[in-house]
């Protein structure tokens, strides 16, 4: 074989092996997860929601300085995922009612529905400041929402995760309860995700200030989450 001839064949070898890991990165990025997140303060982190949110985090006290120290940080991370959306609005109510009976319309889970994206998974973590605000749970409602309807966190709920389910039809969802949370949020939240087969997933020991997760809260929340999800794979 001339050396002109062997230079031919490496070059075109290269060519082959460049194509190659071209194709296998391109494979690998179309893989990833796309994954959202609707949320109120706890899952917060500025810079990575729309600008005219209210947030709580970074926040110096609870020591989570850093946007991989959030929760579904370290669970993307953990998981080879990439973050589509991230919308969560701190103080926000999943229904349209607030503290001190304000109207939330402009911030509620239910005014967002069209905020999160094209994600494959969507983790929910709401209800806690509706179970703060103490404001009646209303009754269970499947179909035939009235705007009354969307001012009480029962029937809110149920309409966020229909029509959740409607628009995004292959989207799986993950719904967080929040611990120290009443009863009576607890079995309405459990009870409205069982009619849409929707999983809740109840974390516990959350080391707090003010309220809120502290850096080992956080990642006690994701180690949590990740315990769930590896056992959904068994």
């Amino acid at each position: 074989m001339s050396i002109e001839n062997k230079n031919q064949l490496i070059y075109n070898m290269k060519k082959f092996v460049a194509l190659f890991a071209s194709v296998l990165v391109c494979g690998i990025m179309s893989a990833q997860l796309k994954v959202s997140v609707m949320g109120d303060s706890y899952s917060t982190f500025t810079g990575t929601m729309p600008k005219y949110y209210d947030t709580f985090y970074p926040n110096q006290f609870c020591g989570v300085t850093e946007q991989s120290q959030q929760w579904w940080a370290q669970v993307i991370e953990k998981n080879g995922w990439v973050l589509e959306k991230n919308d969560s609005y701190s103080g926000s109510t999943v229904c349209c009612r607030g503290y001190n009976h304000d109207d939330y319309s402009d911030r509620a889970f239910v005014s967002r529905l069209n905020r999160i994206g094209d994600p494959d998974i969507l983790f929910i973590f709401g209800g806690t400041n509706d179970d703060w605000t103490h404001e009646p749970f209303g009754d269970y409602k499947y179909s035939g929402w009235t705007k009354e309807d969307l001012y009480f966190y029962r029937p809110a709920f149920a309409y966020l995760l229909d029509n959740l389910k409607k628009l995004y039809p292959k989207m799986k969802i993950y719904s967080l309860l929040n611990d120290g949370m009443s009863e009576n949020l607890g079995e309405s939240m459990r009870e409205i995700c069982k009619h849409y087969g929707v999983p809740v997933i109840a974390v516990e020991g959350i080391e707090k200030r003010m309220n809120h997760p502290t850096a080992a809260g956080m990642t006690k929340i994701a180690e949590q989450i990740q315990a769930f999800l590896d056992a959904e794979k068994k």
